[in-house]
């Protein structure tokens, strides 16, 4: 079996974000991934501000994510570009963290103009991680969002846009996942 990481990037304890992590990670789940969901806002402040990657806690989500198959990085779009929360984490990973790991970019913005946010702040920052294969990314706007209680309801039109790519990035990592252990 495949194991994902969804690393939620929101500050927002009421994050549309976090809620569409949530939902993305049972989608996944459905498709026969185990799927863990780690948000950054919950992670001990004074280690990422401080630069410490050997708290127990940071070199947990570093362990985990060298144990993933693959990766979903998401994140609320703020002054252009992806959260300062999440920079701060994927500052702290090792150079090649990454590095044969198949990755998901997902934003959500208020505005059709937050798109770019994909592919001129989080994909070079992605890349320099040594990610093995960044799967297209994908932009929601916030409106199409609607936060539950451990999960997201999204509007059809998002949806039918999303799950097309989410399927991908799934199929992805099985058939790289299947080429590893044969």
């Amino acid at each position: 079996m495949t194991s994902l990481i969804i690393l939620s990037g929101s500050p927002s304890v009421t994050s549309r974000t976090g809620a569409l992590s949530d939902h993305l990670a049972t989608r996944l789940r459905g498709d026969g991934h185990t799927a863990s969901v780690v948000r950054v806002r919950d992670l001990p402040a004074e280690p990422l501000l401080h630069a410490d990657s050997t708290h127990p806690k940071i070199a947990e989500v570093a362990d985990a994510i060298a144990g993933a198959h693959g990766v979903v990085v998401a994140s609320p779009v703020y002054k252009a570009a992806y959260s300062g929360v999440l920079k701060l984490l994927l500052d702290l990973l090792p150079q090649f963290a990454l590095a044969g790991k198949v990755v998901l970019p997902v934003v959500t913005g208020g505005t059709p103009a937050h798109v770019l946010a994909i592919d001129y702040a989080l994909r070079p920052v992605l890349s320099s991680l040594g990610a093995d294969h960044i799967v297209p990314g994908w932009f929601v706007l916030d409106r199409h969002v609607e936060p539950l209680p451990g999960d997201a309801r999204l509007d059809q039109r998002a949806a039918e846009d999303l799950y097309p790519i989410v399927d991908a990035f799934s199929e992805v990592v099985r058939g790289r996942h299947a080429l590893a252990v044969a």
